[in-house]
């Protein structure tokens, strides 16, 4: 029994090195090459830690944070990144990624496989205060990014400084210091031709 939880285990492992090959629309800021889904998941996980403090509830449970945010993209394994800006190719979003859940969720021992299903749902839905900081995190480090690379993919048809606004817009009530940021550095994109206004 103990071997056939380690295989599963060790499967999923294997299986889920596939993310550092699904690309997002962002690019890094020293070579410009598609970030992959991979670095972003450590990123926002690595800056859980280091801004926690800009959340407005401290009491927040940190480990939970930094799980959902390693395991949040882990779905677009299968169902594919899907640019935020995307009207179209978020309308089915969801259901893409809930099937793809299921099918990798499913790999995994029944304890786990219950353990991914929640983080990624309670990250989805935002309801609890370590999802909304994880939100907040995940919506930053693409601002950053973006500010450091000539506004790459604000560049994108379609997408302008209140586009930008809403999408981040969680941190204006749950981070208020960094939609300060968040604010400055959207002016100063403007005023530089990275963002449309």
């Amino acid at each position: 029994m103990a071997l056939e939880r380690l295989k599963k285990q060790l499967e999923f492992i294997v299986e889920i090195d596939k993310l550092k090959h699904i690309f997002r629309q962002n690019v890094l800021i020293k070579d410009r090459r598609n970030e992959n889904d991979a670095e972003h998941s450590w990123h926002i996980t690595l800056m859980a830690m280091l801004l926690k403090e800009y959340y407005v509830h401290p009491d927040i449970d940190l480990l939970k944070v930094m799980k959902m945010t390693i395991v949040h993209d882990l779905v677009e394994v299968y169902a594919g990144d899907t640019f935020c800006y995307d009207e179209e190719g978020n309308m089915d979003k969801v259901a893409r990624e809930k099937e793809s859940a299921k099918k990798l969720f499913g790999m995994l021992p029944e304890d786990q496989e219950q353990e991914m299903w929640s983080l990624w749902w309670e990250f989805e839905t935002q309801q609890t205060h370590e999802a909304k900081f994880g939100a907040c995190l995940d919506r930053l480090q693409p601002l950053i990014l973006n500010s450091r690379t000539e506004g790459h993919t604000w560049k994108k048809p379609g997408v302008n400084k209140e586009k930008v606004l809403e999408r981040n817009a969680v941190m204006k009530d749950y981070a208020p210091r960094l939609w300060e940021y968040v604010l400055q550095e959207l002016n100063i994109a403007v005023e530089q031709g990275y963002l449309a206004e």
